[in-house]
């Protein structure tokens, strides 16, 4: 038997959606002259661009997945979080709010919940990279195609692309006149709709604009407020215009803008701990429900807002010279996001606010120089230059009910013996002034209110070159060569008056002494707040010794931290004074550099099999903790502490995280034949340094891990049985592991399985299309999403060790379209998404302040609906 039989009855047993290597759904018309040319394109006959080239598909020596515009309409994918269900290779996790989402690629990616930290995996729309989740998440009009490169991609990509790249192309504008509308009506009140036209303006001058409109009623309930939530408002325009003056010359101009104004995102009660006791007192009812997480009914005191505007322009000029093809894309870009969220996810008015205000400019210039020469060599050589600007300021207050659930904290973790007023009082007469605290401990409206300003400037050189050993045999280099700089400021104030006291300042030993006096009395039976009972104990002839015992205990350890009685209130030090950066020991800045490179032989086995071997590394560098868990590193602290900066309660912790170091091994063969095509990857990637942002309950923890790899094996196949219907399945496993992580939030995980990577994904579907005597034509589609179960968290901040392993997520999504499609361009269609209902917890986290709970989000529930589609 032949390889090229082997391969091709190992695709046939396929059946499933990758439709990166779907078959086109036109059969070819019976003129063929007249056909478009995307009427033939199938498998890897796709045009793409991931190497910065065109090529097709199996020519491009990447791995690479590419989902076509037909493949976006048959599924009903919305936006890049429901590109998850065709890529199995990535996952797209939407956070507290519409502005952090989280993309991961073969189990690397980070980004999101910090606007200092950069994402793993570069986003680029039209070639342009956009920075921050706030600025990828959205309805395209007109998307050609989207292109999701898997692996280090840093030798062609500008900036940060350790993981991997999602390019999205959107379709030029065209000479001939045209254009679609397109309208969705679905479950919750869906609309969706779309538009856009094209044309000539002169023989030489060509436009489109497209809009999107999309709303949602929301699909959980406020039962506290008697309010729909997790609703969906967003709508934006974009428009072009190509200039061609010359055969060697193109001009394309792009201006968009884009706006999101919705309630997202709701969380459910995962684990009610004991603070729920105390929260549903406080209300005077129920204030979450209670580990019932798919009932999408929760409590909250007010609603969430998420506002964001996205817009920009820029400019792509290609000159063709020949032999030699110059490209130069300009790109300006500004975001703007606001969220406030009752973070507290109860009822009770524990946080009053909690809002982000975040203001990001950016802008870019890439030029590259590609040769296309008749002789074995051919190269790319190009240059990128990054230059972006954050503001960003965040407010989090105590609510009306905070007081009173910091009182009820107190009470409990002293046994009873003291309480907000108590501890007011006495530690206001140790400091000589018995009034100053009345009142002033967890008070409405105090917190944190906080600035921070990044200043982020990159540029980097990158080139590849070509060498064709023999006709089939092809030995490609790449480099790029990277200077990152970055300078950041913050300035926090905390009016927190209970966090910025120092539990073990010497004033306060006569009142620890009374406190450690008072406990060991009550382990002996003596009440310590009845004077008689004490005199009695400590002049009985039979305890007296007893009682000096006590006393010179107290007395040898009311100075020793490690003895205070008030070290059980330390945890409920929530917004500790902030040492503000730069100061004289922390210049408030970085400056990364490195060379990353790759190697790659691909060789034609066959015309058509291909195969291709590729070592290559990453780079990210270093992210900036934009927050108020920013603090001096451990090793600093001796120096602030001389320059006399220490503020109270200062601890260490991170005010960034190093760069990421990424590198890959890779095996990989692609095939296309007349009826199936087929793409298998092998290989092992790691990353040293990885930037790890984990929440804690009270904030985040970032820190780079040591090294974080995995091996594992893609495969992409499609096969056509018969003529009409189209098979297609993609598989990805991985085995990923912390190779080194001493300094986790949760201790040494060296070893471990990093949470969140199943070890199988998988996505499969049909479409078959039945065409008309008339030309009109009916298409079914159906695609299935399958993770194998996961530990979704590395561990529970407050948990003991192991407790997360029993909080697994396992998906199952089953998706299915029908649509008629009439001869004149008219299109009417039936979908639903999640059509059996799977549902699973997304991400879950310790709850805010809330010791001993735990919340998490859930999945969408299932939406369907009818859509109609007319293109001219």
């Amino acid at each position: 038997m032949t390889l090229r039989n082997i391969l091709l009855g190992a695709t046939m047993l396929c059946a499933a959606t990758a439709p990166a290597y779907a078959f086109a759904q036109d059969a070819a018309p019976a003129d063929d002259a007249a056909a478009p040319a995307e009427s033939y394109d199938y498998g890897n006959e796709i045009i793409v661009t991931a190497s910065k080239r065109s090529q097709t598909l199996q020519d491009t020596p990447v791995a690479v997945s590419v989902t076509s515009a037909a493949d976006l309409q048959n599924s009903q994918i919305r936006d890049l979080i429901d590109l998850q269900s065709s890529v199995p290779s990535l996952r797209v996790g939407q956070l507290q709010s519409s502005a952090n989402t989280n993309f991961i690629i073969r189990g690397f990616g980070n980004g999101a919940n910090n606007a200092g930290i950069e994402p793993s995996v570069g986003v680029f729309i039209d070639g342009v990279y956009r920075s921050r989740s706030a600025a990828q998440v959205g309805d395209l009009p007109n998307v050609e195609r989207i292109e999701v490169l898997r692996g280090p991609q840093s030798t062609l990509f500008g900036k940060n692309a350790s993981a991997g790249v999602i390019s999205i192309i959107t379709q030029k504008p065209q000479f001939d006149f045209g254009g679609s509308l397109e309208a969705s009506y679905g479950n919750y009140d869906a609309i969706v709709v779309k538009g856009d036209v094209t044309g000539p303006i002169s023989d030489t001058v060509a436009f489109s604009i497209g809009g999107n409109y999309n709303r949602r009623d929301g699909y959980a309930r406020d039962l506290h407020l008697d309010q729909d939530v997790n609703d969906r408002n967003r709508w934006g325009v974009r428009g072009q215009l190509l200039f061609e003056p010359s055969d060697a010359l193109s001009i394309r101009l792009i201006g968009d803008y884009d706006k999101i104004d919705e309630n997202c995102c709701i969380a459910a009660n995962i684990v009610a701990g004991p603070t729920m006791g105390i929260t549903d007192a406080l209300v005077g009812g129920p204030s979450v429900d209670r580990e019932n997480p798919f009932s999408y009914d929760v409590y909250n005191n007010f609603l969430s807002e998420n506002r964001i505007k996205n817009y920009g322009g820029s400019a792509q000029i290609d000159y063709d010279l020949g032999n030699m093809a110059l490209t130069s894309i300009t790109a300006y870009r500004e975001v703007r996001s606001f969220a406030n969220q009752d973070s507290d996810f109860t009822a009770a008015d524990l946080i009053g606010r909690k809002s982000d205000d975040v203001a990001i400019n950016t802008f870019t210039q890439e030029v590259r120089l590609a040769s296309d020469f008749d002789g074995p060599v051919n190269f790319l050589v190009g240059g990128y230059y990054f230059n972006e600007k954050i503001d960003q300021k965040n407010q989090l207050f105590f609510g009306d009910d905070f007081r009173p659930y910091g009182n009820a904290l107190i009470q409990a973790a002293s046994g009873g013996a003291l309480n907000v007023p108590t501890l007011e009082a006495a530690l206001g007469a140790r400091d000589g002034d018995p009034a100053q605290y009345i009142d002033s401990f967890f008070r409405s409206g105090d917190g944190f209110d906080e600035a921070y300003r990044l200043k982020n400037t990159s540029w980097s050189i990158f080139g590849t070159l070509d060498f064709d050993i023999t006709d089939r045999l092809t030995f490609t280099v790449g480099a790029n060569y990277t200077q990152d700089r970055k300078r950041f400021s913050t300035d926090v104030v905390s009016t927190d008056t209970f966090s910025a006291i120092d539990l073990d300042a010497p004033q306060y030993a006569p009142f620890r002494n009374q406190l450690i006096l008072g406990g060991a009395l009550q382990q002996a039976g003596v009440n310590p707040n009845d004077p008689a009972a004490i005199a009695a104990f400590a002049t009985n002839p039979a305890t007296a010794a007893i009682f000096q015992q006590f006393v010179a205990f107290a007395n040898a350890n009311d100075s020793n931290p490690a003895a205070n009685p008030l070290n059980g209130l330390k945890a409920f030090q929530f917004l500790p004074p902030f040492l503000n950066v730069p100061n004289a020991v922390e210049p408030g800045k970085t400056h990364d550099k490195d060379l990353a490179w790759s190697a790659r032989l691909a060789y034609e086995l066959t015309d058509t099999v291909n195969v291709y071997a590729t070592y290559a590394t990453g780079f990210k560098a270093s992210s900036i903790n934009l927050s108020r868990d920013s603090r001096p590193l451990a090793s600093d602290l001796p120096a602030i502490e001389a320059a006399g900066l220490t503020t109270p309660n200062l601890v260490g912790g991170t005010r960034f995280a190093g760069p990421e170091e990424s590198e890959v091994y890779e095996f990989g063969l692609k095939g296309q034949w007349s009826v199936a095509a087929l793409n298998l990857a092998v290989f092992k990637q790691s990353i040293k340094g990885f930037q790890s942002n984990i929440f804690t309950g009270t904030g985040f923890a970032l820190a780079n891990a040591g090294k974080q790899s995995t091996w594992g094996v893609e495969f992409d196949g499609s096969v056509r049985p018969v003529d009409g219907l189209n098979l297609t399945l993609a598989m990805t496993w991985l085995n990923p592991k912390y190779d080194s992580f001493v300094g986790s939030a949760f201790g040494d995980i060296s070893g471990t399985k990093p949470a969140g990577i199943p070890d199988l994904s998988a996505s499969m579907g049909a479409t078959y299309t039945h065409r008309f005597a008339d030309d009109s034509r009916a298409i079914f589609h159906v695609d299935y999403l399958y993770e194998s179960p996961t530990r979704m968290v590395d561990g529970l901040q407050g948990f003991p060790a192991g407790f997360s392993d029993q909080f697994k997520r396992t998906v199952n999504q089953l998706n299915a379209s029908f649509t008629f499609a009439l001869s004149n361009g008219l299109e009417l269609g039936v979908w639903g998404r999640n059509l059996t209902n799977a549902r699973y917890l997304t991400t879950i986290f310790p709850a805010v302040a809330q010791s001993g709970s735990v919340s998490g989000y859930p999945s969408q529930p299932r939406t369907y609906g009818v859509t109609g589609r007319f293109k001219f």
